[in-house]
């Protein structure tokens, strides 16, 4: 597995840094089909096949929860996606309330978000599909998916700011 580390200013939009910008890039090749259920304002997301992302007011061709929206898509049919949600419960809350949803109980802001869309993300995903993951650790889809790691690349941005760690697996090695 290939491990680097690289300094460069943080940015809300994760691929506006450059860095995290050529990560992604290197993994996704022409005529592939990926999936980014957390588009946010990526800049990437004319190459992807399918986008979401909570916020209406976001460039994305679907706006709703990420769980439901992968849920939509049919199994063994994507050839990567790209994870790169809120980093925290914290943040997950945050993202809800900023567009007004107010799910019931604190069902949707729970650590098993990350496990529910996962699990989706493997039953989309065609063998050998890649899946780029970015956050603040570096668990990724995990061995128990099925999943192999290849490349991490810890983005340090300085100061009392946490590392972006990037993750690229691949499934069925």
């Amino acid at each position: 597995m290939e491990m680097r580390k690289v300094f460069q200013f943080p940015n809300r939009w994760t691929f506006r840094v450059k860095a995290i910008r050529e990560f992604v890039k290197k993994w996704m090749d022409e005529g592939e089909k990926w999936v980014d259920p957390f588009v946010g304002q990526s800049v990437l997301a004319g190459k992807m096949y399918y986008t979401n992302d909570l916020n209406p007011e976001l460039p994305a061709d679907h706006h709703t929860e990420a769980v439901d929206f992968l849920c939509a898509i049919p199994g063994g049919t994507i050839d990567g996606v790209i994870l790169d949600p809120p980093y925290s419960p914290t943040q997950i809350k945050r993202a809800y309330d900023g567009v007004g949803f107010h799910p019931p109980g604190r069902a949707r802001t729970q650590m098993s978000f990350y496990s529910r869309v996962k699990d989706q993300v493997g039953r989309i995903l065609k063998e050998k599909g890649k899946v780029l993951s970015f956050g603040w650790n570096s668990n990724g889809m995990g061995k128990t998916r099925g999943f192999v790691q290849e490349e991490i690349l810890l983005v340090a941005h300085g100061g009392n700011r946490n590392d972006t760690i990037c993750l690229a697996e691949t499934r069925g090695y």
